[in-house]
């Protein structure tokens, strides 16, 4: 399988926070954003691999400051990692006051999907080509990211 480049899959979003987006403090509901990412992820997940992917989880959301109604919310998200059927997305999330220009750092989150075929079992993706020493480091990171997500999962089986 040929392998991918990270900017094959690399895509940038671009919302306005309206009344309808905004909890009683008039700041960006988290489920809202979280809707966004969660979007914006599997899009690269599929325009790396072409296949339908599944949400497998979000190892880390971190909400660094408010986003306010009329808010432009700019949302950029890349491939760290591929595995055999799985994929580390990371998603950046920048707020710009649309009046004076300014940017703040809002959020940043991992999540890992996985690409199944047409009977929706896991199928193997195309490897990752990275080009540079910052995606070579993302993707050691992305490496430890997943050795602590399985060990976890070893440690705390998910129980009812």
């Amino acid at each position: 399988m040929k392998g991918r480049k990270v900017s094959d899959s690399r895509t940038i979003m671009t919302q306005t926070v309206f009344p309808n987006d905004v909890n009683n403090h008039g700041t960006l509901y988290g489920g809202r954003l979280l809707y966004w990412i969660d979007a914006l992820g599997g899009i690269v997940a599929e325009r790396h691999c072409r296949k339908t992917v599944v949400t497998a989880s979000i190892d880390s959301l971190n909400f660094l400051n408010p986003i306010r109604q009329r808010d432009i919310v700019i949302i950029e998200a890349w491939i760290n990692y591929a595995g055999r059927t799985s994929m580390e997305i990371e998603v950046r999330v920048t707020s710009e006051n649309p009046m004076t220009g300014e940017k703040t750092k809002t959020c940043r989150a991992f999540l890992t999907y996985v690409a199944i075929d047409e009977d929706g079992k896991s199928c193997e993706v195309p490897p990752l080509i990275v080009e540079t020493d910052e995606e070579r480091k993302r993707m050691e990171l992305a490496k430890q990211r997943r050795e602590v997500r399985l060990r976890d999962l070893r440690l705390r089986p998910l129980e009812w």
